[in-house]
This record gives C-alpha cells, structure tokens and sequence, in this order.
C-alpha cells in the first residue's frame, strides 16, 4: 500500500463521509438505524499493532477485523500474518480515505503522542473507539476528545482495563459506604519504568530501516533524526512521544482513587525528581496533587462533603512510607503498583488495577451496597488476576464491543468512557507538567476549566538540562552540563496545547 496521501484529499473524502454515514454502515443487516443486533458483527480496524495486539486477539473471537494499519512493517509483520483477511496500512488516513465505509470501529494502541489526532479522525467519522492509555498526549488533547464523544454519541472506551474488573467496583463500593470514613491522603505507585528513562539525547540520527516510515511515525511531533532508542517501544520515555511512567501507569493505578473519591480537577501540584533532561523523562519522580472538598458519596438520604485530599504518586522504584501497622515481610508492590487510602476509620489497600483491595486492621466489609454496573467476565477467564496482568483478560474489550452494538439512545457507557477518561487523564498529564516545570520551585497552582496554570508570572523562565556531559578523568568528576532557559508561562502553555508540525492539525474543539 501507498503510505503518502495529500491532506486536502484525506480532509475533502473523510468531511463527506463523516456526513454522509452513520455509526452503522449502511450493509448492517438485520438491525434499525444506528442500532445492530448483537449477533452481527463488528467491522474493526486497529492502529498500533504491536500493543493493540491484545485488544485484537479478543475482538477477532467475535468481529471482524478489516483493516490494520502500522508505521513499522517489521514490528507488524506477526499480526499481519495471523489476519491475512484484513487490508494492511501504513497511514490511517490512507484507511479512512479508502475504507471509511467499511469500518464500524476502531482499535487505538499508537504511541502516546498520535493518540488524539488520530482518535478525533475516528470520532468525526463517527466510529466507536478503543484508545489505549493514556487517553492522550495533552491536557488539551483530553479535553476535546471528552467533546468529541459527546457530540458524535459513539461507543468510547480508554484501555484502563483493571476499570472493568470487580476489585475496583469493590474499592468504590468501600469508600461510598464509609467503610474506611472520610479520606484525606492516598499514595500511588509503579514499579515502572521498565524501559529506558533519564538518557541523553543522541547526537547524530540512524538509517531509517526500510520498513519503518519515520515520518508517520513522527506525526504531530516535531520531526528529529531517527534512532532505535525512541523505536521500536522505548517511546514512552521521551516527551515528544510518550508521558514517562506516570502517564503509562496512573492510568490503571490512579483509576480507583479518581472514581472512588469522585476526584475533579486538582488545583494545586507540585513535582519533583531525579535529574530532569529537556528530551527525556526522569529515572523517577514524586508528583503531589491537591483535591479540593467536594459532594462525594449518599449514605441515606444525605449526601456527604468529601474533605481536601492529597494524593501523592511515586515511580522509579521509590515507594511512599509504610502505613502505621503494615504487616512485617508484606510487599507494597501488587502487580506493578498500589494505592493506599488513609481513611479517618481505616487504610484501605489495593493493587495496580484496583486488584485485591483489603483492609489494614484485617476487617473484611459484609453486606456492603452495589454502586456499580456489573461487568460480566468474558468467557473462558479462569485465572483473571494472571491474565489481566498479562494484558489477556478480553473482558474490558468485549464489554466495549457489547456497547458499540447498542443503541445510542439506550447505550450503557463502558466502564472508562470518555466522559470519565477524559478528565481523568487530564489530571494524571497535569501531573507531568509539574515535573517538567518544578524548576520554578515551587506548587503550581491549576485552573482546570480554563486548562492553565495561575501562578506562573509573565517573565518567569525555567532551566533545562539540554545535555549532561559528565566524564570521569583520573578520578575527578567534571560535569559541563549543557543547559537551556525557557518562558516558563510559554513552555507551559505548549506542553497544555501542542503546537503541531506543518500538515497535522486537530479539529476545533466543540462549544
């Protein structure tokens, strides 16, 4: 396949068909407008092949799997050969050009950096969507794929799978019944990176490999010289591309805090970390969000006002302090993470994906109420823990396949709409920002309707270190950073909105 299209032709053809077509293309049988009968199936595209493998092992069981579309043809080659069917892409806009007719949804699992462009072509053209976490790149980013869902009623969901699982609703349904009384404090961590981090950026390209197209791969992004240590999969290290440890895993272990405590926009945040490069994400970082009193949860009759609440993130191999009365020789670290909420009437403990949630004191809560849909556990799980792990559990994905069969009008959302990932990933890359910019010394202060920070003065600049070049020579340490000084408010204001490269641009953001 050609993997150049003109902009003005991707634009022209996908505007016609984003009116001309509903959610349902036009060849659904057997069903009404906008509705299918949950025995058709499903025309499913997937970007991103080698993390949206995992999506697409379930949803090919089910649906059908028409199109697929990856930069890196190597890196592909294995899905490509076990979906012969399905029509092979290097550029999205190629695939939608030429199949928009013949894809009801989609499957999203580039690198961070693509997600929003590519998931507001899909959202435009009225396909559900499956986008992996984080939702995207941006505060901004989030919040006009959050519109976008709203406007074109499709199914949405964010790969956060542990959303979907019965310990998280267990979590929630803990704290809505005060089980652990009022929060004020929650710690999270990762065990993560598990790729490289804090690296200098290289001083000179490599040949592109002839089955990679660099430029796509590039997208948005500013275009730099390739080399193999931002691809094959080390891109979430590097800011232009990825959010470092925290965007990869808050997502599954910031979930449970966010919906249990009925969490908003923070609106102060500070962070810290190991050295801080221009390019590169740190070894490790500590980023401390502030959540102001608000509604929470209903016992009775009365609703109850939540009080302000810190929650605290640590990745990089350091972890918060143990709680008063941990239990010697137990590990904090479940599945890549945890989270620990102190409550006024217990700590509540529970793994990365919500998995596992207990009690410090050994209490187990009986009778407690259903807050939450039930997400029926896909066929054939026998050890859930094990393959959510893995990333293998289909649960999260057949459930959002469930919803994009039904009727807009009646659709139960899934368990990670955008109407929920939306805001919620704005807050977990807010939080990346506050690392990037802790050269102001100080907490930064965030108005989240209007997406901005209020305490940044006009003149105020904040230093990077653009390279660190430390030798050793005959045992005396020489150092010789390179550094670079920025508008700290100009910064700020690109890393909450993007400027793209020339020939990539976003819708504009619904009212």
């Amino acid at each position: 396949m050609s993997n150049k299209v003109s902009r003005r032709t991707f634009l022209g053809t996908t505007a016609t068909a984003a009116a001309a077509f509903s959610v349902i293309p036009s060849h659904a049988l057997g069903s009404a407008v906008g509705q299918r009968a949950p025995s058709d199936k499903l025309n499913i595209a997937v970007m991103g092949l080698s993390r949206g493998n995992a999506s697409l092992r379930h949803a090919r069981n089910t649906e059908n799997i028409v199109a697929l579309c990856d930069v890196d043809w190597a890196f592909a080659k294995p899905v490509f050969d076990v979906n012969p069917t399905a029509r092979k892409f290097w550029d999205y806009r190629v695939m939608f050009d030429q199949m928009a007719r013949d894809i009801d949804a989609v499957i999203i699992a580039t690198p961070d950096h693509g997600h929003a462009i590519q998931a507001s072509a899909a959202l435009t053209l009225n396909k559900h969507l499956l986008l992996e976490k984080p939702l995207t790149h941006s505060v901004y980013e989030s919040r006009l794929l959050t519109k976008l869902a709203e406007r074109h009623t499709v199914a949405t969901s964010m790969s956060n799978w542990g959303s979907s699982g019965e310990d998280t609703r267990t979590v929630i349904d803990w704290i809505a019944n005060g089980e652990i009384g009022d929060v004020r404090r929650v710690d999270t961590f990762t065990n993560r990176p598990i790729w490289p981090q804090g690296l200098a950026t290289p001083r000179q390209g490599m040949w592109v490999p002839d089955t990679l197209n660099w430029d796509l791969f590039t997208g948005p992004a500013k275009l730099r010289p390739y080399h193999s240590i931002y691809h094959p999969w080390n891109h979430r290290g590097w800011w232009d591309y990825g959010t470092g440890a925290l965007g990869d895993m808050a997502c599954h272990i910031m979930h449970a805090p966010f919906k249990g405590l009925r969490l908003g926009y923070p609106t102060k945040v500070q962070g810290t970390s190991t050295q801080l490069l221009l390019d590169c994400a740190p070894h490790a970082q500590h980023v401390k969000y502030t959540f102001p009193a608000r509604p929470n949860f209903v016992r009775g009759s009365r609703e109850r006002q939540a009080p302000e609440v810190v929650i605290n993130w640590y990745d990089g191999g350091i972890r918060p302090e143990m709680p008063a009365g941990w239990p010697a020789g137990r590990n904090m670290d479940s599945s890549g993470g945890a989270a620990i909420f102190y409550g006024t009437r217990d700590v509540l403990v529970c793994g990365c994906y919500g998995r596992r949630p207990w009690l410090l004191s050994g209490r187990v809560p009986a009778n407690v109420p259903k807050t939450q849909r039930e997400v029926p556990v896909a066929e054939g799980i026998t050890d859930e823990l094990g393959r959510a792990i893995r990333g293998e559990d289909p649960t999260h994905t057949m459930d959002w396949i469930r919803a994009c069969k039904e009727n807009a009008a009646t659709r139960v959302p899934t368990a990670s709409p955008f109407s929920e990932a939306g805001p919620f990933n704005e807050m977990v890359v807010m939080g990346v920002l506050a690392v990037r910019l802790q050269g102001l010394y100080k907490e930064l202060e965030w108005d989240g309707a209007n997406m901005q920070f209020t305490n940044i003065g006009e003149n105020e600049e904040v230093r990077f270190i653009a390279q660190d070049n430390f030798t050793i020579e005959d045992g005396h340490p020489s150092f010789g950073t390179e550094t670079v000084r920025i508008n700290a408010r100009e910064a700020a204001a690109e890393m909450i909105k993007h400027t793209y490269r020339e020939g990539w641009a976003l819708p504009a953001m619904p009212a």
